[in-house]
């Protein structure tokens, strides 16, 4: 008697997604390869309206520049930072 062949990774009702998937979460490990070197430039998209104004990176860093030196010195450290 042959035995059947059955696909691994399918549940009971043909391959589609289950309703509730249970992980073990003491057993997670950060990702190695998530983290971002900070040598790199950090990349941000624009609207189109905004791109139309700002058509280079130096006129973006110049207006972000004018922008924070009109806040004020304790807004200043309020998500102002590369994350």
């Amino acid at each position: 008697m042959k035995k059947e062949k059955t696909s691994k990774g399918r549940n009971k009702a043909g391959g589609e997604m289950r309703s509730e998937y249970k992980f073990d979460y003491r057993n997670a490990r950060p990702n190695r390869f998530a983290s971002m070197p900070s040598d790199e430039p950090l990349i941000v998209m624009v609207d189109p309206d905004v791109a139309e104004v700002f058509t280079t990176r130096e006129s973006v860093n110049r207006a972000l520049r004018a922008l924070i030196s009109a806040l004020p010195k304790q807004g200043r450290s309020e998500g102002l930072g590369r994350r």
